[in-house]
């Protein structure tokens, strides 16, 4: 049987969820939490953030251009959106498998190669866009 607010799709009953404003400030609540978290118990999160501070602060100093701003605000977003990724796969792995597993360390090892790859390519991005302005 199904209820009056809900729906089946797949075989999966589905709450049919009417807009609220309500939960769209809720959703926002648990946002900030999650960078809350982020901050507060990722570590690497604290490292590109005082980066992303002194990166910010030498492009102010150095005046850099709309576009050499608009490289650093994507290349920083994209470091921590995928650092937030990262730390999210590494604690449900965690959950799913507590104890030791080769595939769930593949599954680790890739998500954090994706945050590596990202911050070697804003570190050269930043050498390119800072290094010809201070020499």
């Amino acid at each position: 049987m199904i209820m009056e607010n809900s729906t089946i799709i797949y075989g999966v009953k589905v709450k049919n969820n009417s807009f609220s404003l309500k939960k769209r400030f809720q959703s926002f609540r648990y946002a900030f939490n999650g960078l809350r978290v982020l901050f507060r118990f990722e570590h690497n999160s604290r490292v590109y953030l005082l980066c992303a501070i002194s990166v910010v602060a030498l492009g102010f100093i150095l005046h850099i251009s709309i576009p050499e701003w608009l490289a650093i605000l994507i290349l920083t977003g994209m470091v921590f959106i995928l650092e937030i990724i990262n730390s999210s796969i590494e604690h449900l792995a965690d959950f799913v498998s507590p104890g030791y597993s080769e595939k769930i360390k593949i599954v680790k090892d890739l998500a954090a190669a994706a945050v590596l790859v990202a911050a070697i390519v804003s570190v050269i991005t930043g050498l390119i866009i800072f290094v010809p302005k201070i020499f």
